[in-house]
C-alpha cells in the first residue's frame, strides 16, 4: 500500500497532522478538532488533527483513482431476496411489531489496484459527479477507516448547546412522483427523531422548523424535515450519541423492532453505510455528522470497495419499487467510482 497520510475533508476544510485516535465518545468533549466516524454497528473512530484550514476539494487528477469495473459489483441481497424481505418487513407491519423498517443491501467490487487505491482521489471525483451538502473524507489507513461519502442527509449539527437533525425520507426521481406514502414515511421518523433528542433535551425544546421540505440532488429528490432541541446541561456527546445513534432514518420505528428485523433480513454488515461520519470542534462547541449513506469504503483485508444502498419499507411498499429505489440512489454513485460517468456542467447542474 501507498504510504497514505492520515487526513479528513469536510466540504471546504482540511485537516492533517494526526495526534490522537480514540474510540472514547467523551474526548469530543475535551479540545481540538476531530474527525468521527461511526459504523452502523457501533464502532466508534474519533481522530484528533493538529491542522485545520480552509483548503477546496480538487479537481480530479487522470489516473489517480483506479476504480472497480462497472460490471463487477455484487450486492449482499440480489433482487428476489430484497423484494422477499420487503415483503417480510409487511408481514412484521401487519402483526403491529413495526411501522417502517429500513432494508438496505451492501455492493462490492474488487479493486483493481487496492494497494494504489485514495479515498481522496475518489472524493474529487465525487465532487464534480455528485455534490453533496455533507461530503466527507476520513482516510485512516492504519485505523481501518477509509471513507468518502457523498451524504445529503444531516445527522446531528451542533453549536453550543443547540443540536438539529435533518432525516430525510421519501425518496424519487422528481417531486411529481413523490408518494402520500413517502410522506408519511417521513413524518414516522420526524416523530421518533422528536423522541430520541428529546431524551438528552431540556424538557419542551425540541421543535420541528421544517417538516417534509423538498430538496432536489442530482438524479433524484428527497423529503427532508428538520428536528430541533436545547440539550441538557448534564449532555454530553456520549449521551448524545447513545440517544440517537443509529439514526432514526436508517433504522425505522419502533427503532427497537427495527434494528430487530434488520439484523434477521440483512446478511452482510453495514459498517460506515448508516452510520454517522463528520467533525466535532471541541474547543467552538460546534459539530457537524452526515448519515453515512451515499458513501463508500474501502476493505483492506477483502481488497475491494464497498457501497451501501437501502430504502425505508412501509406498509404501502411494493416490493419492485423498493428495489428500484435503491437502484437509483446507487445507479450514479457507482458509475463515479466505476469512472463510467460522465461529468457535465448540465449532469450536476442542481
Amino acid at each position: 500500500m501507498h504510504d497514505l497520510a492520515p487526513l479528513a475533508r469536510f466540504g471546504g476544510l482540511l485537516a492533517t497532522d494526526l495526534r490522537d485516535v480514540t474510540s472514547d465518545p467523551e474526548a469530543l468533549d475535551s479540545a481540538g478538532f476531530w474527525a468521527v466516524s461511526a459504523d452502523f454497528e457501533g464502532r466508534l473512530t474519533c481522530a484528533r488533527f493538529g491542522d485545520v484550514r480552509e483548503d477546496p476539494v480538487p479537481a480530479p487528477v487522470p489516473g489517480a483513482w483506479h476504480g472497480p469495473a462497472a460490471g463487477d459489483w455484487t450486492s449482499s441481497l440480489d433482487r428476489a431476496a430484497y423484494t422477499e424481505g420487503v415483503r417480510r418487513i409487511r408481514e412484521h407491519i401487519a402483526r403491529g411489531e413495526v411501522y417502517q423498517a429500513n432494508l438496505c443491501r451492501v455492493m462490492s467490487a474488487p479493486l483493481p489496484d487496492p494497494s494504489g487505491a485514495d479515498v481522496d482521489a475518489l472524493t474529487a471525483l465525487l465532487a464534480r459527479g455528485n455534490p453533496a451538502p455533507y461530503a466527507g473524507t476520513i482516510r485512516l489507513p492504519a485505523h481501518g477507516v477509509e471513507i468518502a461519502t457523498a451524504s445529503p442527509e444531516l445527522y446531528l449539527r451542533r453549536a453550543g448547546s443547540t443540536v438539529e437533525s435533518g432525516p430525510i425520507k421519501g425518496t424519487a426521481r422528481t417531486a411529481e412522483d413523490l408518494l402520500e406514502k413517502d410522506h408519511a414515511e417521513n413524518v414516522m421518523i420526524v416523530d421518533l427523531v422528536r423522541n430520541d433528542l428529546g431524551r438528552v433535551c431540556a424538557s419542551g425544546s425540541v421543535t420541528v422548523p421544517e417538516l417534509c421540505a423538498i430538496e432536489s440532488h442530482p438524479g433524484l429528490v428527497h423529503l427532508v424535515s428538520t428536528v430541533r432541541g436545547e440539550l441538557q446541561e448534564s449532555a454530553g456527546w456520549r449521551e448524545l450519541l447513545d440517544a440517537t445513534f443509529p439514526p432514526g432514518s436508517v433504522t425505522g420505528a419502533p427503532k427497537s423492532s427495527a434494528l430487530r428485523i434488520i439484523e434477521a433480513l440483512e446478511t452482510a454488515p453495514r459498517g460506515p453505510y448508516c452510520g454517522g461520519v463528520g467533525w466535532v470542534d471541541a474547543d467552538r462547541r460546534t459539530a457537524e455528522l452526515a448519515v453515512g449513506i451515499r458513501t463508500f469504503w474501502i476493505d483492506r483485508a477483502e481488497g475491494v470497495l464497498r457501497f451501501g444502498t437501502g430504502a425505508g419499507i412501509t406498509w404501502g411498499s411494493d416490493p419492485e419499487r423498493e428495489w428500484a429505489e435503491t437502484e437509483l440512489k446507487a445507479s450514479r454513485l457507482l458509475a463515479v467510482a466505476s469512472g463510467t460517468y460522465e461529468a457535465s456542467g448540465k449532469a450536476i447542474s442542481r
